[in-house]
């Protein structure tokens, strides 16, 4: 693609005011996804039990009727018994009492339960069984509420924005090299090899994708690995047909005679004229492929095939939140918030990639 050209496209892109905000939509969810998990103060797999499927909203947590529930159930698992509870302020005084000498290293529970922060012994009586304990409380905010475990939904979803669009990224790239080099190669070569490698095109088309998933199961554990495999061995075959047709379409111009007069291998010609004449299909035809494989991890990832506990992506998020739609219905929401938002974005800017990039416009 020329220099007048390319400049071109980016007039017509620049006077696409949708493709443009879907271009900017699409910035801001990457730059959340890569930086927003360290300013959420809630590390994605923090578990803040006392907060299990907290609706979202701008309070802070615990409010004054939970301080007394929580301090409750780590009295419980301190093993010791909860006789008064007084709250002032950030601070609550703690009045407990045991069978046995309390053991102080118990109180290691209160800052691990994330809501809680370090006791400090005020009375103690001699016999070590009642002692009175002043505590801060830690504020927490869950904007986007949490999940059935307690972590906080907004820092899962940007951490699995950043495994999703790896993915997509990832596999995208990796079926636009191959589609390329397939489509250039079999659009050059013509006759019964153009043929041969369009029918094993049309065998890889007909075979089923799950039943595909599914015998890569023999070799790969579901995980990361496997979805990676699954998209970019399937994504590739309408970017190779897309370049199949533009590589004919431009065999027979006169600047590709030419090179080959000029004694250019077929390599070369690919290399140095194909390619580069096709990119404007090309790159309008990834941006589009990009959505798809997101959509394809996410769907993989709710059958259960796709990325695997710890890591998590906005398929796993979903799976999640589809079981606990009745009682959690936030769950399902806030990850299906982000992806229709990118899905969307990323179709908008490929329609108006296309339009830029079109030279009969």
């Amino acid at each position: 693609m020329s220099a007048a050209l390319a400049g071109l496209a980016r007039r017509r892109l620049a006077r696409d005011r949708p493709a443009l905000a879907a271009l900017a939509s699409l910035v801001l969810i990457a730059l959340a996804c890569l930086i927003g998990p360290s300013l959420t103060g809630h590390p994605p797999e923090r578990i803040y039990p006392d907060v299990v499927r907290v609706a979202p909203g701008l309070a802070a947590h615990p409010r004054p009727d939970e301080v007394r529930p929580a301090l409750q159930r780590l009295a419980f698992r301190m093993r010791v018994s909860l006789e008064e509870v007084v709250q002032d302020g950030d601070r609550v005084r703690l009045t407990l009492t045991a069978q046995k000498p309390i053991d102080l290293r118990a109180f290691r529970l209160l800052p691990r339960s994330g809501l809680f922060g370090e006791a400090a012994v005020r009375e103690r009586s001699a016999d070590g069984r009642r002692l009175v304990a002043e505590v801060p409380i830690r504020k927490r905010v869950f904007l986007l509420g949490t999940d059935a475990l307690g972590r906080d939904l907004l820092s899962r979803c940007l951490a699995a924005g950043q495994v999703s669009l790896l993915i997509g990224l990832t596999a995208a790239l990796a079926a636009l090299l191959i589609g390329v080099a397939y489509g250039a190669v079999s659009g050059m070569a013509g006759g019964r090899v153009d043929a041969l490698m369009m029918r094993l095109l049309d065998i890889l088309y007909a075979l089923p994708f799950v039943f595909f998933v599914i015998m890569l199961l023999v070799f790969l554990r579901a995980g990361l690995w496997l979805v990676l495999v699954a998209v970019a061995a399937v994504e590739w075959l309408d970017m190779a047909r897309i370049v199949r047709t533009q590589t004919l379409s431009l065999k027979g111009r006169d600047f590709v005679r030419a090179a080959y007069a000029l004694g250019l291998s077929t390599e070369s010609v690919i290399a140095r004229h194909i390619v580069p004449n096709t990119l404007g299909p090309i790159i309008a035809a990834a941006t589009l492929l990009v959505p798809r494989v997101i959509l394809l991890e996410s769907f993989l990832s709710f059958l259960g095939l796709g990325v695997q506990e710890p890591a998590t992506s906005w398929g796993v998020l979903i799976a999640e939140g589809s079981r606990a739609i009745e009682s959690a219905p936030w769950m399902l929401a806030a990850p299906a918030g982000f992806l229709v938002v990118t899905l969307v974005a990323l179709n908008r800017l490929g329609d108006g990639l296309g339009e830029a990039l079109d030279p009969r416009l």
